[in-house]
């Protein structure tokens, strides 16, 4: 191993001994300490490689100390190596060549979860629940999620050969598909939820999101859509430019949407509304949740900041932070956070302070006493530092422990494929109820099938028991506890009958997607959605919408 190979592994940027650990005021100390930590590094790399009493991979050991180093700067700035700069590009373009089909791996087994419509997948007749035995002649016996993904993938207009079994038959089929270049939909729905009242589910911000919003909106409108309801919960975030332009759709051209700083002054730059808006008056709720960040929150920003609409559901996620890609050697990548995003009211939503660390390496979030209070448009009260709040806060519920149990152990998705094989059709999504009868046939199904759970409450009794035992006061409220033991521990049977709307719920939306997939997933919920509900509420009543935009 010559030094000159040595150099080029150093100059990767992966010096991460003792850099950091102090601040440089003078630029030629500054130049000196990364010169000097760059060579430690390369040193100890070539010992290590060297000496090791085993033989190592130097590729992964070179991947463990970069991913290391950026770890302790934030979650954000990733190494993409050359073998994952496809995947990457996928994440920021939506767009792949494949079948197009969502798979996953349930008890060991790989299944169709979700085929996109009009995909080569659907073409093909693949089902949701078909179980994939081989990819190519390839057993899947063992196979990660990873793998399977990497063999469906592959050049557009070549053939993947697929062997299936499917629910109720014993025989495995083999079925051709052609793969295509697949694009990942932004908007994997839109639709109306009443008469008047149109809904749009943002999943994404990959290129051309804001196409796919304008036409929904467009189309909706044309069907009779009065008011909107943008979803942009659990959404992740993406381009920053899609954002922009997303917002642009309901603000109008020259308003400000975003601005970003960062410590390269030359990079710093604000971004306006290029484009004529195509409705600034229609009424908007935009739902979001605690998964919602990054351009989520730029979108979710500019509409309270501009009291363009009404913000329901949770607190989002609180990531501030810009990423930009910059080229490394060998074709791979560096995404490096760059800069810090500003939303019109001049605040940042950025929860998580990277740049102040504990002594232990760990962050924590703002607390409240530091936030900054901003007025928006009309002069309500927000605050930076902790994800954008919403206007009309709804709590989101969680499962009961019973349905948390039954989804887990795959036990919804193997009553669901067989009652659809028992039935030829359902209602409409939207129209679809589980009968009472077909969910007494469900619970008479579970009868055999193993299953268990434990409920918060018993967790806490269990917790009460070991630190009264613990501080030796067990013995002293024995019988209180076998008591309170009886009457809050779980009953199956019990539990089913007591959590039946929330159980049928599910049933109801894993039915409706093997009929209608993703539209039928999503329409089966809005009757027991309650950020929907609250939602429909306040566009249907105009003087509520309208007291919550002035902060009442």
């Amino acid at each position: 191993m010559n030094k000159k190979w040595f150099r080029k592994a150093a100059l990767v940027g992966v010096a991460a001994a003792g850099l950091g650990l102090m601040s440089f005021n003078d630029p030629g100390e500054r130049y000196f300490a990364i010169v000097k930590n760059l060579d430690i590094f390369a040193t100890l790399y070539r010992e290590v490689n060297t000496y090791y009493v085993d033989e190592i991979n130097p590729n992964r050991l070179m991947k463990t100390g970069i991913d290391a180093m950026l770890r302790s700067l934030d979650p954000y700035t990733d190494y993409i190596p050359e073998d994952e700069i496809e995947d990457y590009r996928t994440m920021t373009t939506g767009q792949y060549g494949g079948i197009g089909a969502v798979v996953g791996t349930r008890n060991g087994k790989t299944y169709v979860v979700m085929p996109h419509e009009n995909s080569p997948a659907t073409k093909a007749g693949l089902r949701i629940s078909d179980e994939i035995i081989r990819i190519d002649d390839i057993d899947l016996k063992n196979k990660s999620y990873l793998d399977v993904n990497k063999l469906l993938r592959g050049q557009a207009s070549s053939t993947v050969k697929l062997t299936i079994k499917r629910y109720g038959q014993d025989k495995t089929v083999e079925v051709p598909i052609v793969r295509e270049n697949i694009k990942i939909d932004n908007v994997p729905y839109y639709g109306l939820v009443t008469a008047d009242i149109g809904y749009i589910h943002l999943s994404d911000f990959t290129t051309g999101a804001h196409r796919e919003v304008k036409n929904a909106l467009v189309e909706l409108k044309s069907k009779g859509a009065k008011k909107i309801i943008l979803d942009l919960r659990d959404n992740p975030g993406g381009l920053l430019s899609e954002a922009v332009n997303i917002s642009n759709i309901f603000v109008p051209k020259d308003a400000e949407i975003v601005s970003t700083r960062g410590k390269v002054t030359d990079w710093n730059k604000v971004y306006t509304a290029l484009n004529p808006p195509v409705d600034t008056d229609i009424p908007v709720v935009v739902l979001t949740s605690s998964r919602s960040a990054s351009a989520a929150e730029i979108v979710a920003g500019v509409i309270q900041d501009y009291d363009r609409g009404v913000l329901i559901g949770q607190k989002t996620y609180g990531k501030g932070l810009v990423q930009a890609t910059r080229p490394l050697s060998y074709n791979s990548q560096l995404k490096i956070t760059t800069a810090k995003y500003y939303i019109p009211s001049g605040r940042c939503i950025q929860a998580i302070d990277y740049s102040h660390r504990n002594t232990d390496g760990s962050v924590g979030k703002i607390p409240d006493s530091l936030q900054v209070a901003f007025k928006t448009r009309s002069g309500r009260m927000v605050y930076d530092g902790g994800g954008i709040t919403p206007d009309l806060p709804v709590e989101r519920t969680t499962s009961p422990a019973i349905a948390q149990s039954l989804e887990t152990k795959n036990l919804l998705f193997e009553y669901v494929n067989k009652y659809f094989v028992e039935h030829p059709g359902i209602k409409p999504a939207k129209e679809f109820q589980l009968p009472d009868e077909d969910y007494q046939a469900f619970v008479k199904w579970l009868s055999n099938k193993e299953y268990d759970y434990t409920t918060q409450v018993e967790k806490s009794v269990e917790d009460l028991i070991a630190h009264a035992k613990k501080e030796k006061y067990y013995e002293d409220i024995q019988e209180q506890v076998k008591s309170l033991k009886t009457r809050i521990y779980h009953n199956k049977d019990s539990d089913l009958q007591k959590f039946k709307p929330e159980i049928k719920e599910m049933l109801e939306q894993e039915i409706a997607s093997r009929y209608y997939l993703q539209k039928g997933y999503v329409e089966a919920s809005f009757d027991d959605d309650a950020d929907i509900r609250a939602a429909v509420d306040v566009l249907n009543n105009n003087s509520r919408y309208n007291q919550l935009l002035k902060g009442k």
